[in-house]
């Protein structure tokens, strides 16, 4: 799959730290504070017009169809977080290893829900456990937020291109999972098709933006000498 975004990989890490006389990871953000969601994805479908209602039921046939296995996956990743990527970056992921990277992917978590929070407030659209109760049953209480854009696909997008200029080798791998972060919210019954694609839309796009902010690519750059410095301490 083509790279959509040509930055230095982490062999230049050092370099580049050198070079622009970086500090240490800062994480502060916020990194993109004028973006805006609403600009970029059209109006979900009328609710119950032809659109929306083909939406539904097709997400009410992912939904039936669901085995225990995706199940299991929904429940272990009820929040998006940079564990859910531990299989997909392979061994040398620990939780607690790499301190520069989880916090970084803390301040992306935060700022996207931010632009999601917004939008999602902006365009109602219910989610189809709220609106279809009857049909899409969901133990514990209802998500208060709307349904589109989904938060987990945009950040499972957004992390999935993050983490692919970190581990690179791994790029594939990470890739399918962010794919599946969003996706497995349908299985769940709390998202349609379509408040997912919105969400791998507005993901790629705020990832391009992260990855072309100056001071992100310095947090970055910091990110990437973390990783090369153990795995050169790996045996």
């Amino acid at each position: 799959m083509p790279n959509p975004f040509p930055f230095p990989g982490r062999w230049l890490a050092p370099l580049g730290l050198l070079v622009l006389g970086l500090s240490p990871v800062r994480a502060a953000g916020p990194y993109l504070a004028d973006f805006d969601g609403l600009a970029l994805l059209p109006p979900p479908p009328a609710l119950h017009g032809a659109e929306d209602t083909a939406d539904r039921n097709e997400a009410f046939a992912i939904y039936s169809a669901r085995t225990p296995e995706e199940m299991a996956t929904v429940r272990a990743e009820h929040k998006v977080t940079l564990a859910a990527f531990a299989a997909a970056i392979g061994p040398v992921y620990e939780e607690g290893k790499f301190p520069k990277l989880e916090k970084l992917i803390a301040e992306v978590y935060a700022e996207i829900g931010q632009v999601t929070d917004r939008d999602k407030d902006y365009w109602k659209r219910p989610r189809p456990n709220v609106e279809d109760p009857a049909r899409f049953s969901h133990p514990g209480e209802p998500e208060k937020t709307p349904g589109y854009p989904s938060a987990h696909s945009t950040r499972g997008t957004a992390f999935a291109l993050i983490l692919a200029e970190v581990f690179p080798e791994r790029r594939d791998a990470i890739l399918q999972k962010g794919r599946e972060i969003g996706w497995v919210r349908v299985e769940a019954g709390v998202h349609t098709p379509l408040d997912i694609y919105a969400g791998r839309v507005l993901g790629q796009a705020m990832a391009r933006a992260f990855l072309h902010n100056t001071a992100f690519l310095q947090d970055l750059a910091a990110v990437n000498a973390e990783v090369s410095a153990a795995e050169r301490e790996s045996p």
